[in-house]
């Protein structure tokens, strides 16, 4: 990959490995500076040989002329891998659209050396980018605590039949095909794809808020609710859930629930189910669009109706549970202001767990703990630090 052009003025091209060490020295801290970082001091040994590099530096052309405004430095972690270790862009130039266009360039010249996996890592709540990230196909790997604080593990798959095993271990997808054959498991039956059923909406539903598309959000009764969730669970998701074999031995707790019904031209389109979950906290506990009403849009405006009717609620704060490689609803959530918070194994599977909040504090204090920024203000004054 030789010179880029990145649209705006702006461009990438190759740079040696010590002129991206030089521009690191020189602008790291405005790129940098507001993160949280473990000082260790002096390294007690010489960094490990670099195998294979690639390192750009990003340009932008100004009044003055060309100047250098960012950098990207991947190098080879293994026979298979690749590691996207260090992209920075000046503050002035974020927020422009830049890193989204640059990653398909590097994608492309990853898979064109012969990589199957691309990795990187990012602070837990870096939602500038971890969405652009996600879009582009990786998914949610790990999380870990380092030096820098809380950090999201990614990995793109450039092969498909890893990228459908990473659906089969987070539990989103079944296994088939070539997927099936290299985990070493029996192909799941083919499903035919059937019409889901239709189902009127009920005449109880409540007063409509309007989704925009000819989709209305209708307030139910919890009873109503679960008698539609039976009738279309199946047709709304493939997942592959662990079985009990056996009803559960006690009831499940008698908390506030809130429940919705997505109406399309008078038939049941999705729905939408959270409750309490502690004196703070509400949960969302299951959001479903039936498949003939993905792709339009519908989950994200749902998003900022339903968190409102939390808040009116009295909650500070809203949680979710998905399968960490579903990132169809993931990326819409970090966009609603979500930020990744754990990663947890349940009977569904490998679970993200997402929290948004709608105080200002404990949205800074989320920061403050992955490390993307440093104990400043009211939230250092709540955590002792001032």
């Amino acid at each position: 990959m030789t010179h880029i052009d990145l649209g705006g003025g702006y461009s990438a091209r190759p740079i040696p490995h010590a002129a991206y060490q030089d521009a690191c020295t020189r602008l790291e801290d405005r790129i940098f500076g507001g993160g949280w970082l473990y000082d260790f001091g002096p390294a007690p040994k010489a960094p490990p040989p670099l195998g294979e590099t690639f390192t750009w530096g990003l340009y932008h052309a100004g009044p003055q002329g060309e100047a250098l405004i960012g950098w990207s430095h991947a190098q080879q972690q293994d026979e298979r891998t690749v590691y996207m270790a260090d992209t920075g862009l000046l503050p002035e130039h974020q927020g422009h659209g830049l890193y989204t266009r640059l990653l398909p360039h590097l994608l492309g010249t990853f898979r064109a050396a012969g990589y199957t996996l691309v990795k990187s890592h990012h602070r837990a709540t870096n939602n500038r980018v971890l969405i652009p990230k996600l879009r582009a196909g990786f998914t949610v790997q790990g999380l870990n605590l380092y030096e820098g604080g809380l950090n999201a593990a990614l990995t793109l798959a450039l092969d498909g039949a890893y990228a459908g095993a990473q659906h089969v271990r987070s539990g989103f997808r079944p296994a088939t095909g070539e997927t099936a054959r290299r985990l070493g498991v029996p192909a799941a039956a083919p499903h035919p794809a059937l019409p889901a059923p239709e189902v009127p909406l009920p005449d109880v539903v409540g007063p409509a808020v309007d989704l925009g598309g000819g989709y209305r959000l209708h307030r139910v009764p919890y009873d109503v609710y679960q008698g539609v969730y039976g009738q279309l669970e199946a047709a709304a998701y493939e997942t592959v859930s662990f079985d009990w074999q056996a009803p559960p031995l006690l009831s499940p707790p008698d908390l506030p629930r809130y429940t919705w019904l997505i109406g399309h031209e008078g038939q049941v389109a999705g729905w939408q189910y959270s409750r309490q979950w502690d004196a703070r906290t509400a949960y969302m506990v299951n959001t479903a669009l039936l498949p003939a009403h993905r792709g339009q849009g519908v989950y994200s405006r749902l998003l900022p109706v339903i968190l409102k009717a939390l808040r009116a609620e009295g909650y500070a704060v809203v949680r979710s549970h998905h399968h960490a490689t579903n990132n169809a609803v993931i990326v819409p959530k970090l966009r609603a202001g979500f930020r990744l918070q754990g990663l947890e194994v349940d009977e569904h599977g490998v679970m993200a767990v997402l929290h948004h909040s709608f105080d200002p504090v404990y949205r800074a204090y989320m920061d403050v703990r992955s490390g993307l920024t440093r104990p400043t203000g009211e939230v250092a004054r709540r955590l002792g630090l001032d």
